[in-house]
C-alpha cells in the first residue's frame, strides 16, 4: 500500500465513524451529551476532508 491508498482508507474509515457519532448523538441520547456526539461528529468529517486533500500532496 502507497500512502495515497492509507489516505483513502483513513478517510473511509473516518467518514464511518463519523456517521457513527452523529447517529448516536441524533438517536441515542437525547440530553446535552447528544450535542456533544454530533460536533466530534462533524469533526471527523472535517479531519477526513483534510486527508481527502492531502492524497496525491504528501
Amino acid at each position: 500500500m502507497n500512502k495515497n491508498t492509507v489516505l483513502a482508507w483513513a478517510t473511509f474509515i473516518m467518514i464511518l465513524v463519523g456517521l457513527g457519532l452523529i447517529a448516536l448523538g441524533a438517536f441515542k441520547y437525547d440530553d446535552v451529551a447528544g450535542w456533544g456526539f454530533v460536533s466530534v461528529g462533524i469533526g471527523f468529517f472535517a479531519i477526513a476532508w483534510v486527508f481527502n486533500a492531502l492524497k496525491g500532496r504528501v
